[in-house]
């Protein structure tokens, strides 16, 4: 959507936070006249609470006046009123869908930004690898001489970087499902990492995710790119309805690194797609063999926590999905003795994932509610049971406390959940950090 389209016409941000406050400054520097609509389900305080430093400009700058609020459970109802609407990517598509007319247009941060971008948009998306990928592109940019800049789901909000971008600008975007959905252009450089089931009470259904993933690539020309997996099945399909030059990063050697610490099948799959973006900007061979050398792992995505009481403990903690713990006991091999598992249920399937627990060297089993006990259902219907101990627990100290008891010396703990955190953490950082400050804690208690 162009920004001249915005001039005249009537608009509610949907949902008010980190996301929604920056396309509020935005749209305030374009149309410091405009009345806005303002829409969250948070009350008025609660949203003052989570930012006091945006709330007190807002009063200081008395522009309150230029603001309709609606606040609180019936926050929806206010979409009738207004032509565009700018969605936030957390607020569902089917949670509005009830509240829309034909005539309403419904738009987001990144599609306006794609529309009105001035500079290359590099934009990386998939279930799992999505931040990694991201940064290290972002790094090899960089380190290639590139005026990058790290924005989307995992940098910041985009929308105010318009008032300075220029042609030579390449912007490296992590996108969601959620931002890609309903978009109307794809990015410059698309790369698709993967696609498994993920974010199913989000979406009608799988199908509705994998339409989202795909848009990255729907709208590219004959002079964009993919860069794509071409041993993932769903991906493969997508890539064949695709107008852009395809490059399978999965068929591109690595080049020669000394010292790597991204562990695992999904991490090389990862510096593969990386190294094909830069050879797409022209990055050397050497100079992204620097970049991919220094990187660091980033915090919860098989995360080496260090060596306590001569036990290795590994935080996995972003891994909301079986696929992704497969891949974390294939990394790590048969030192892994104690795992951690289970959480908030999306109704995805273990039934590969316990066939891989019962070919491993694991003895203890830690489940979380709800989907550990589906997982060990899984175990028992192997017949393997009998293999493990097996323990249920509902909070992250206890789960430590237990790991410290029964894993082995110079044996791994592997916090990898193989599902979302919501059942009783906050999200997949919360799940982390305590993972790490119990850890921590239970080191100096020997007597434990």
């Amino acid at each position: 959507m162009k920004i001249e389209f915005l001039q005249d016409k009537k608009i509610l941000i949907l949902g008010f936070g980190k996301e929604g406050q920056d396309t509020f400054k935005f749209l305030r520097k374009i149309f410091p006249k405009k009345v806005l609509g303002i829409a969250d389900r948070l009350e008025f305080n609660q949203l003052v609470k989570n930012n006091k430093k945006f709330f007190t400009k807002i009063f200081h700058d008395h522009e309150e006046s230029w603001i309709k609020w609606y606040l609180g459970e019936n926050y929806l109802k206010a979409i009738k009123d207004y032509e565009v609407i700018i969605k936030s990517p957390g607020i569902p598509p089917k949670v509005i869908a009830p509240f829309l007319t034909k005539k309403q247009k419904i738009t987001s941060q990144t599609e306006i930004f794609f529309q009105n971008c001035p500079g290359k948009i590099v934009g990386i998306t998939g279930t799992k690898g999505k931040s990694t990928t991201t940064t290290l592109i972002y790094k090899i940019l960089k380190e290639g001489g590139m005026k990058a800049h790290l924005v989307g789901n995992i940098g910041k909000p985009v929308l105010n970087l318009l008032f300075s971008a220029t042609p030579k600008d390449i912007y490296v975007y992590e996108l969601s499902s959620h931002q890609l959905f309903k978009v109307k252009k794809s990015p410059h450089v698309a790369v698709l990492l993967n696609i498994y089931p993920e974010h199913l009470d989000y979406y009608k259904n799988f199908k509705e995710y994998i339409e989202a993933k795909a848009n990255i690539t729907r709208y590219q020309k004959a002079t964009d790119y993919l860069v794509y997996n071409s041993k993932n099945k769903i991906v493969r399909e997508i890539a064949k309805k695709s107008k852009a030059k395809k490059i399978a990063f999965d068929r591109i050697p690595l080049l020669k690194i000394n010292k790597l610490s991204l562990l695992g099948s999904i991490n090389q799959d990862n510096i593969k797609a990386a190294i094909a973006v830069g050879k797409i900007f022209n990055v050397q061979d050497k100079k992204m063999k620097i970049a991919i050398e220094n990187f660091k792992p980033l915090p919860h995505r098989l995360e080496l926590v260090g060596k306590f009481r001569d036990i290795i403990f590994y935080n996995d903690a972003l891994s909301t999905i079986p696929e992704t713990t497969i891949a974390a006991l294939n990394a790590l091999g048969n030192k892994v003795q104690t795992i951690i598992l289970g959480g908030y249920d999306r109704g995805l399937d273990f039934s590969q994932l316990a066939k891989r627990i019962t070919e491993s060297k694991i003895k203890n089993l830690i489940f979380f509610p709800t989907t550990g006990e589906k997982i060990w259902q899984e175990i028992k219907k192997l017949g393997k049971e009998k293999l493990f101990r097996a323990f249920f627990v509902n909070n992250m100290r206890e789960a430590v406390k237990l790991a410290y008891q029964y894993t082995k010396k110079g044996h791994i703990c592997l916090l990898s959940c193989a599902s979302p955190s919501f059942s009783i953490f906050r999200d997949y950082k919360e799940k982390g950090r305590l993972f790490k400050k119990y850890i921590r804690l239970y080191a100096q208690r020997k007597s434990d």
